[in-house]
């Protein structure tokens, strides 16, 4: 058990680098810190580094963590491998959701379940469980029974993804410009599902990296951050991202 002063999540002086032969630095110092419960927004340019972030903070092997340490509940994960990270309670919504042939949501949800806190329910307590949140996130009851994300919408992937955010549990969710390809009304679905997830889960913490006020609008965020080159170069409140969205990223490139 953590001491209750220990933030949720925090990142210190972090730096990476492309895991491949050109060695290329992508961040270059970032400092984050998240509390339980609270909503952090991460805005910035093409290329400033922020999917990099999200890979490394889920332990992607595209990346490789130079300098620097990622804390979660005062645990030092920096080297921890993605399915230990997943099991810990550390959760990524993915830009652009894979497909997973032959795998249905329903038992891929119940194998993820199994792993991360070790309970095998039933086909049936789980498929309840999946069709309360699926009419919450406006979803057709019969994509349970479907592969996972083949022939999906885009907006279907993205409550889809939201879905297993709610059934799994997470402490600490990062969502990756989860509001890429979204029109307005699939927007506000998924962005009322993450409040309602965390009306369920009120210590859960969320990191939600985006381009656009718009998702913001809806969530909410505690705190705005503006990453550029690889670094965290101003940090505010909600007024931020407006100031970004009318002004643009130039003034801080």
């Amino acid at each position: 058990m953590t001491d209750a002063g220990t933030p949720l999540f925090e990142i210190r002086d972090l730096h990476a680098v492309t895991a491949d032969e050109h060695r290329i630095e992508i961040l270059k110092g970032v400092d984050l810190t998240v509390g339980a419960g609270e909503v952090h927004a991460i805005m910035g340019p093409n290329g400033s580094g922020k999917s990099t972030l999200a890979s490394c903070l889920l332990g992607s092997p595209e990346y490789e963590v130079t300098e620097g340490q990622i804390l979660f509940r005062g645990d030092d994960i920096t080297d921890w491998g993605p399915d230990v990270r997943g099991k810990a309670g550390i959760f990524l919504a993915f830009q652009y959701p894979q497909e997973i042939p032959g795998v249905s949501v329903l038992n891929f949800l119940r194998q993820a379940l199994s792993a991360r806190k070790g309970i095998d329910l039933s086909m049936l307590e789980l498929r309840l469980a999946i069709m309360e949140w699926m009419a919450k996130l406006d979803m057709d009851p019969a994509f349970a029974d479907r592969f996972v994300n083949e022939g999906f919408s885009g907006g279907e992937k993205k409550r889809n993804e939201i879905l297993q955010m709610a059934i799994l549990e997470p402490e600490f969710a990062v969502l990756d410009e989860t509001d890429s390809g979204l029109d307005i009304d699939a927007l506000r679905v998924v962005a009322d599902g993450v409040g309602q997830v965390r009306a369920a889960r009120p210590e859960l913490g969320v990191l939600a990296i985006t381009h656009y006020q718009r998702l913001l609008d809806e969530l909410h965020p505690d705190r705005v951050h503006l990453l550029v080159d690889g670094r965290i170069v101003t940090s505010g409140g909600p007024e931020l991202a407006t100031a970004l969205e009318s002004e643009g990223y130039e003034a801080w490139r």
